[in-house]
């Protein structure tokens, strides 16, 4: 009997290759497109840093908790205007949709790209917020002409993306003049005109609020980039002398000054100037350590004034108690190390006045925001970053995040591109 030595059936040219076990060969699984997926993603997500995923991670989750306390502040108030109790949440969550994508994206950019439309960007803010207190667009919402009305239905605040295109444009003139700050000169030109107007046009539609956070941006920027303290004077000087003068030019900022100062002690302003600060105590006293409970606030009961958005973290504090204030401030707490990692890790100066920027944005806001509800300070009508209600406002946010992350994925791109400027 004969035996045979089974031969190879596999042919050199065959394209469907089989192994003994039936199992297919290398070659179909290198064609198969799934692992070379998973090694592209893994390739990209390796490029980031440490620090973008904390910054990252802290927003989104700052945006998923102001979504869930924007549903449960404005939920009495978008019944009695729609008869939806979900009408403000599905405008912020929109607006957080239309956000993630342009915040994702700004972080893609190179620093290159936002140099470039720095002038763009700062010429085109200013133009709108022009429109907003010199033509029949512009809209007086409580007081304070900051809106600009596009349609029935759709609005922007300009002010808002003043603060983006401030924070490119400081950065990009400032990184310019690196080796000129000590001469006055050279340094207030462009940036006291350009500045100026900004700020100007806010006061001037009466946004006392936005407008000192606008100057905390200039001050910080400045200071950030190495300007000799005696030179910053000039801008605090101007800062004294100008929010006074702003508050006192309106009699309802003059009368919410004149109480806050008296701490709402006057039984005659409790149904008037005190009510939304007292509300706003009320509203923290109830929720004691522990809170009554996600969605069992009184105070939005019509009771609180601007629940949604200028005074949410009363009803953050009502319904989650001390423990969920805290834990508020322990994230911008968190926001604000992430900001100062990416600053220590960028040695461009246009990547550590950007960041340093938004950073005063960003955390300086917050405890303005805060300090109103607080009582530390008097109503300014300035919205808590990332979890009030406002779509403008968080989309602008967002988008300044986005330009940070941009700094914080390579830093050492930046540095390649300081060489070889």
């Amino acid at each position: 009997m004969t035996t045979s030595i089974p031969r190879d059936s596999r042919r050199p040219g065959s394209d469907s290759e089989t192994t003994p076990t039936g199992t297919s060969s290398t070659r179909d699984r290198a064609a198969s497109p799934g692992p070379a997926a998973i090694v592209a993603v893994k390739k990209i997500f390796a490029a980031e840093t440490g620090n973008f995923f904390l910054l990252l991670g802290t927003t989104l989750f700052l945006i998923v908790f102001g979504l869930a306390m924007v549903l449960s502040s404005s939920s009495v108030t978008s019944y009695t205007q729609s008869a939806d109790f979900f009408s403000g949440f599905a405008r912020q969550s929109l607006f957080a949709l239309i956000g993630l994508p342009i915040m994702l994206i700004a972080s893609r950019m190179p620093a290159t790209f936002w140099k470039r439309w720095a002038p763009v960007l700062i010429l085109g803010s200013i133009t709108l917020q022009l429109l907003v207190v010199a033509t029949p667009l512009g809209v007086s919402i409580g007081g304070n002409r900051n809106w600009l009305r596009l349609s029935d239905s759709i609005s922007l605040q300009p002010s808002e993306v003043t603060k983006v295109a401030l924070v490119i444009w400081l950065a990009w003139i400032l990184s310019l003049k690196a080796d000129r700050l000590h001469d006055l000169r050279q340094l207030a030109w462009p940036i006291v005109p350009v500045a100026g107007a900004a700020v100007g046009l806010v006061l001037f539609g009466g946004d006392l609020g936005t407008g000192i956070i606008i100057m905390l941006i200039v001050f910080g920027a400045l200071f950030f980039a190495g300007v000799k303290l005696r030179f910053l004077a000039i801008p605090l000087v101007f800062i004294a002398v100008a929010v006074p003068l702003v508050g006192l030019s309106s009699n309802s900022r003059s009368d919410r000054i004149s109480v806050w100062m008296e701490q709402c002690s006057s039984a005659s302003d409790y149904a008037s100037l005190c009510w939304q600060t007292v509300h706003g105590w009320w509203a923290l006293a109830a929720g004691g350590v522990f809170g009554v409970g996600l969605g069992n606030s009184k105070a939005k009961w019509s009771w609180l004034p601007a629940a949604d958005n200028d005074f949410i973290f009363a009803i953050i504090g009502e319904e989650l108690g001390l423990l969920g204030a805290v834990t508020v401030l322990v994230l911008f707490a968190v926001l604000a190390v992430a900001f100062i990692r990416i600053i220590r890790a960028n040695s461009d100066p246009f990547a550590r006045i950007a960041v340093s920027a938004v950073m005063v944005w960003i955390i300086g806001q917050a405890f303005v925001n805060i300090g109103v509800v607080l009582g530390v300070l008097p109503v300014l009508g300035v919205p808590l970053p990332l979890i009030s209600a406002g779509g403008t406002a968080l989309v602008s946010s967002m988008l300044a995040i986005g330009i940070v992350l941009s700094f914080a994925r390579q830093p050492d791109a930046a540095r390649a591109g300081v060489a070889s400027r």
